[in-house]
């Protein structure tokens, strides 16, 4: 049986976007490894929110935190949302959906029950010439990183980058960020809407 073109891009963008995204949480560990403000303060600036999502991403990265999912399928999106909990209390919640050329990674980092910290990766992939037996794909890829003080912005960097499935492409660290406006209302209407659904394992639509 032959693997049309597009299943087999679809099935390399999930793969790529897996090994990205730990890639991602590696190297944004190394942001600061001190300790995280006080147990029941939440982080007041960059620096207090740096401090608690290195701490806090340390844990996720060495599976120190339980969790739960579920997921949900909306005419042609999928997505999956992942909660993850350290003494019954919620510290992290990662939702990702995609349809046949988009794809969305969101992470909020939770303290005290108030979103401190978000990460959000957007991919957008379309044919780049080749032959139907060997497409070359092109990813076009927006990165987001928010800072929030009692779950407003104070801080929104971005950078954008492209990556090709053939010839050699930029290292994603060293694309600078750049401060830009955000609002984070729709983000966090779809936060509390996971929240509303958490304790659930199928879902028709987010």
């Amino acid at each position: 049986m032959k693997i049309s073109p597009f299943i087999l891009c679809l099935t390399l963008l999930i793969c790529c976007k897996k090994e990205s995204e730990k890639s991602i949480e590696r190297k944004d560990s190394l942001i600061t490894r001190k300790d995280s403000v006080p147990t029941e303060t939440l982080p007041e600036n960059i620096d207090e929110i740096k401090k608690e999502f290195a701490v806090l991403n340390d844990k996720l990265l060495s599976q120190k935190l339980d969790s739960t999912s579920f997921s949900y399928n909306c005419e042609e999106t999928e997505g999956e949302v992942h909660l993850y909990y350290e003494n019954q209390k919620l510290k992290m919640v990662k939702h990702f959906f995609a349809d046949s050329h988009f794809s969305s990674l969101t992470k909020y980092y939770v303290k005290n029950d108030h979103v401190f910290f978000i990460f959000k990766d957007d991919t957008l992939w379309q044919f780049d010439g080749g032959t139907p037996e060997k497409p070359i794909t092109k990813d076009s890829i927006t990165q987001q990183r928010i800072y929030l003080q009692h779950e407003n912005p104070i801080q929104c960097l971005e950078k954008s980058y492209t990556i090709r499935s053939v010839g050699k492409n930029t290292d994603p660290g060293k694309v600078p960020n750049k401060e830009v406006k955000c609002d984070v209302k729709e983000l966090m209407t779809i936060y509390q809407s996971i929240l509303k659904n958490k304790d659930k394992k199928d879902i028709p639509c987010l």
